[in-house]
């Protein structure tokens, strides 16, 4: 039949039908279209420079000068010796998973902080997984306290309940102190693995001060104790530093001088100096006893790999930090895949690793490689556009799944307009692709909005490059936070999700910008009108024909629904509730959802990343999981399998695009693979 023919039978159906047949939640077939799991591994073993790691984001050192490393991307921990020689002392890179054994043979999924004792073993803040893990200097893993579920639950070993620790400090008993981020808690384990918080008030994010659990921390990222037993905590939500004393009373350190982005790693001197590894600014900050905060090295704002002294050097999103017996800081410098030392007098050299590499790779179906697969769009003769967030490239997927880099040179960053290889993307985001074909994408780390139009060529239709804002106005004059997902409605209207200001703005054919909902720095989940309603880090967004929008309320675990006049209400899900449940509307559960897509009955598709499962929504708010995820949920439902249902697995979905069709095409981040889901007729 032809296909016009056989869309004219489909339309000449009712509108209820169409709905009905979703009802029953179709059931999807799900291939790997490109990539190969576990194919992009950014690992290697070797000597200073020939070593690899994949966005390293915790470092411990030991008395001997050893260095030992949360390589996070690639699930692994690293030892680096005094000589730079670095070896992986447990995990296999490429594959995540919560596996005890012996090297290679164990398993983590996504470790963050470290921690060394002076015997040399290791504890990790092994975030996905929800635990804190054990490695003996023979490289012996076993898991210490939590694992599974994520929870708040104090208690013993694994009995006790964490929900993605992101930072270990031990003192000098063999105390362990514990960032919990996503329980905004502080934790404290004994050498006996008794699991108590220390302070915080549990999934209540907040910045107030006082005692235990009268005070509120805000995603708590990096920790320090000091031979006195008083706790530092980079507190990275409220971009501050706290201090918590051995009694559990907390104070928020008073800081002149240079204010601090987003404090992510922290580490004390013997003289009570204490140093930030400051995220957002790619520098390294030292806060005096008396609070003045000074840059030891780093360029406020500027990124790079370059090796130098004080503010010459520079680093590129630096995450941990620790300061060994002589004085020298090792900083974890994520985005440059480095491991780099900081003299006390501020001299910047690299210790390990080099910057610059790129694992993506053009190549057909299995033969193709990606980086950092974040989103997926799709356009109406069904080539797929992927923003490979990590390589800084857009790439294009055809037909007969031929996979080639459409704009940007992978491993290159920059803000540069051009066309193809010579144009440069700062870790795109979000892309979105119109009826005439051209693509539009969410520069997130440069705040600009670019066009690809037809044959590769690159401008920046708003915002400007490396200048973050919330300023409305036209084309270059406006101003964008962190714009992360982006779609285009039939009139070539774009809708943006701008996550950092937890807005949704909107920019017209003319490049007009204005903001759609939300208020720029202000979190929240308040349904409502324009700037009356609330989002929290709000991530994909979708529009359907009518011109409503669907947005991925990220930190409120939501999905929520703006009209095209900006009244937003809630969908599915519930605020500050996060799980694994179908249901309708605010009976349903999702775990940090990430991508969204809407097809053209109204039915809303959701990559619920953190619990690795692809969710459908009806129009009238019914949630259903039709693809990955196992019944119990955690590391069970990570995988790559290809399968029908809930027999396919995934490994942290982040985006999601519907073709005319009914299909789906999924942008598996840490399998490094695009998926293609197709309904069963």
């Amino acid at each position: 039949m032809p296909r016009c023919l056989r869309y004219g039978s489909i339309l000449a159906l009712s509108l209820l039908a169409l709905v009905g047949v979703r009802l029953a939640a179709a059931t999807f077939t799900f291939s790997t279209l490109a990539g190969t799991p576990g194919s992009v591994v950014n690992s290697q073993d070797g000597t200073a420079g020939d070593a690899q790691f994949d966005t390293p984001r915790g470092v411990a050192v030991d008395s001997a000068g050893n260095l030992y490393v949360g390589d996070t991307s690639n699930n692994t921990i690293r030892k680096v010796t005094p000589a730079g020689v670095v070896t992986t002392l447990a995990g296999t890179a490429g594959s995540g998973a919560s596996t005890n054994g012996t090297g290679t043979a164990a398993r983590f999924n996504e470790p963050f902080g470290v921690a060394v004792d002076s015997a040399g073993t290791v504890y990790v803040a092994d975030a996905s997984n929800n635990a804190i893990r054990k490695v003996t200097s023979a490289g012996v893993a076993t898991t210490f306290v939590g694992g599974g579920a994520a929870g708040t639950t104090d208690g013993t070993g694994t009995a006790a309940r964490l929900d993605e620790p992101r930072g270990v400090a031990i003192d000098s008993s063999g105390t362990l102190y514990v960032a919990d981020y996503d329980n905004h808690l502080i934790r404290k384990v004994t050498s006996a693995g008794v699991v108590t918080t220390l302070a915080g008030s549990a999934d209540n994010a907040g910045n107030a001060d006082g005692t235990g659990t009268s005070a509120s921390f805000r995603g708590p990222m990096g920790i320090a104790v000091d031979a006195a037993g008083t706790v530092y905590v980079a507190d990275s939500g409220n971009r501050a530093i706290r201090k918590i004393t051995s009694a559990g009373v907390v104070t928020t350190l008073t800081l002149t001088g240079t204010a601090l982005s987003e404090p992510r790693g922290v580490a004390v001197d013997a003289a009570g100096v204490v140093y930030v590894a400051d995220y957002g600014s790619h520098s390294i900050r030292a806060i005096s006893t008396s609070g003045v905060v000074t840059t030891v090295a780093g360029g406020v704002a500027t990124p790079g790999p370059t090796d130098a002294s004080g503010t010459a050097a520079r680093f590129h999103y630096p995450s941990g930090i620790a300061i060994s017996s002589a004085g020298v800081l090792y900083v974890a410098d994520a985005e440059n895949d480095t491991i780099r030392a900081v003299t006390s007098a501020g001299v910047v050299t690299t210790v390990a690793g080099a910057a610059g590499r790129s694992s993506s790779a053009d190549g057909t179906g299995a033969a193709a490689r990606f980086e950092d697969p974040f989103t997926t769009a799709v356009d109406a003769n069904g080539v797929v556009y992927v923003a490979d967030s990590g390589a800084h490239v857009i790439r294009r997927i055809s037909v007969d799944g031929e996979v080639t880099t459409y704009a940007g040179s992978p491993g290159s960053y920059g803000s540069a307009d051009g066309t193809g290889s010579s144009a440069r993307f700062y870790s795109p985001y979000g892309v979105a692709v119109d009826t005439a074909g051209n693509v539009y994408v969410a520069d997130s780390l440069n705040s600009t909005i670019r066009k690809i139009a037809l044959g590769g060529v690159v401008t920046t239709i708003a915002g400007a490059a490396m200048t973050r804002g919330m300023t409305d106005g036209t084309g270059t004059a406006a101003r964008f936070s962190q714009p992360f997902g982006i779609a285009v409605d039939g009139s070539g209207t774009l809708f943006v999700s701008d996550s950092a200001a937890n807005t949704i703005r909107k920019i017209t054919a003319a490049g007009v910008v204005t903001t759609l909902a939300g208020a720029n720095g202000t979190p929240g989940s308040a349904d409502g009108s324009g700037t009356e309603a609330r989002f929290s880090v709000p991530f994909a967004v979708a529009v359907d024909s009518t011109g409503t929008l669907y947005v991925v309320d990220h930190g409120n675990q939501a999905i929520r629904k703006v009209t095209s006049t900006g009244v937003v209400t809630t969908l599915a899900g519930t605020a500050g509730s996060q799980g694994y449940s179908d249901g309708a509307g605010a009976a349903a559960r999702f775990r940090y959802p990430s991508g969204i897509a809407v097809d053209r009955t109204g039915t809303v598709f959701v990559a619920d990343t953190d619990n690795q499962a692809i969710r459908q929504i009806t129009p009238a708010g019914e949630v259903t999981t039709i693809g990955g995820a196992s019944p119990t949920g955690g590391a069970a439902a990570v995988g790559s399998t290809d399968g029908a249902g809930t027999a396919a697995r995934f490994f942290n979905p982040k985006g999601i695009a519907v073709d005319s069709a009914g299909n789906l095409y999924i942008a598996d981040r840490s399998n490094h693979t695009i998926r293609k889901g197709t309904a069963a007729p």
